[in-house]
């Protein structure tokens, strides 16, 4: 999709920071999304901005978003934007590379791909704390998104991503992998069809929260914009160890790990317990005496608790099913469990059918459906990381009520809902 209405560049970069009273622009169906074909013409792919170019986007390993999205000959890779100059280079040499021209525009500065009418949609793997606002700002003018997990910094994020992609019709696709994985999706069949009984627990590892950074200042490297790095976070030095890739340690930037893992193993409890769409509604950190691990209750009676392991495990009074969204593994007790229950799943029918996490996006994009990590999933996902990072801050029980988003009772765990942002940034 693409905006209709011409905006001067220089303009929208000098206003469009302020999101909330931002104009609604029109869109228009683009051509490249309206016809798929086994060798897609150059007219019918889907159009990419990449905004975010480390570890995930493209800095790690084989499998990087940028590798593999621009590996589909349905898409076609048009720009790419980085604060930190190496990481931008080297991908729009990747991108020029791989078409054998010299044509994918780099830019420091993400808007400059948002008022871009040729470009589809946008693919999002900067810091947590950037997610709300280029997703919010990709909505609205016409893009859709590809975020990478988790979802937000905040639970008023989340929901403020989810109200944007419905406002402006716009497929969101959180990056949580496991949706698309054949065994974590039929493992979440088999709890969600009643097949390891009555659950009574669910053990999910995560980790622990992010922590205030007290690093002291070093200089600024000459290949960064470190004020745009920060961006609506509050100001401090640059130090190495937040940039490149260490920023999920710090409460500004991230939740920690309970955010980082948590947001997908969260996110496979969430599904098994078919609370894709609600969440718990008690949040209680660990003590010495009553309550070892952090734990949550949800309406039905379950309790659900974060515990040192290395992904989810279901607890019924008829079996276990181990599932770990980092590896794709799945594990039955006993094994029979997953085996003779292949027929009766087969009858149900599954969760979701999809290709892969990439390919149902890139579907999407053309059919116009919710993909399978939707925003809203992935909202009530990192929804549960937040409120277990705030009942352990305030170490004190917590009550959660999910149809509101809010705690009960508790003004001081309300106010942690959100974040000031500085200025000029606005949600």
């Amino acid at each position: 999709m693409r905006c209709k209405a011409k905006i001067n560049r220089r303009e929208f970069l000098k206003k469009s920071v302020a999101a909330a009273g931002a104009v609604a622009f029109p869109y228009v169906i683009s051509s490249s999304v309206l016809g798929k074909t086994e060798d897609t013409a150059p007219s019918n792919r889907i159009t990419l901005g990449f905004i975010g170019l480390g570890w995930k986007g493209f800095e790690g390993i084989w499998g990087s978003l940028l590798q593999t999205f621009i590996a589909d000959s349905n898409c076609q890779v048009l720009a790419v934007c980085d604060v930190d100059s190496r990481y931008r280079l080297r991908a729009k040499n990747f991108v020029d590379e791989t078409y054998g021209n010299r044509d994918c525009a780099a830019y420091s500065d993400f808007r400059e791909i948002l008022i871009r009418d040729d470009i589809d949609a946008v693919v999002i793997a900067t810091p947590d704390h950037w997610h709300a606002i280029q997703t919010i700002m990709a909505c609205r003018h016409g893009k859709d998104v590809y975020c990478e997990k988790p979802l937000s910094l905040t639970v008023k994020e989340a929901r403020a991503m989810v109200s944007a992609a419905r406002r402006y019709d716009r497929v969101v696709q959180t990056g949580s992998q496991g949706r698309s994985n054949a065994r974590l999706r039929y493992g979440c069949q088999i709890v969600r069809n009643g097949y390891i009984g009555e659950i009574l627990r669910v053990e999910v590892s995560a980790g622990e929260p992010s922590l205030p950074c007290e690093l002291p200042a070093e200089p600024i490297p000459d290949y960064l914009d470190w004020n745009m790095w920060l961006g609506p976070a509050p100001w401090r030095p640059y130090h190495n160890l937040i940039h490149p890739i260490h920023f999920r340690r710090w409460i500004d930037y991230s939740g920690g790990n309970m955010t980082d893992v948590g947001a997908h193993h969260f996110d496979l409890a969430q599904w098994g317990l078919g609370m894709d769409h609600w969440g718990p509604i008690e949040v209680l950190p660990p003590d010495s005496k009553n309550c070892k691990y952090l734990t949550y209750k949800y309406a039905n009676g379950v309790l659900m608790y974060e515990k040192p392991s290395d992904g989810v495990t279901f607890v019924g009074t008829e079996g276990k099913v181990y599932l770990s969204g980092m590896s794709g593994e799945s594990k039955y007790e006993p094994e029979e469990l997953g085996k003779n229950s292949v027929g009766k799943i087969e009858k149900i029918g599954d969760l979701y059918s999809n290709k892969s996490h990439y390919d149902n996006f890139i579907d999407c994009i053309r059919s116009r459906k919710r993909p399978v990590a939707d925003v809203e999933i992935g909202c009530r996902s990192v929804t549960v990381c937040h409120i277990g990072n705030i009942g352990c801050r305030l170490n004190r029980p917590l009550k959660w009520n999910p149809e509101k988003e809010e705690f009960i009772g508790d003004d001081e765990a309300n106010r942690m809902l959100s974040r000031a942002y500085r200025e000029p940034w606005q949600l």
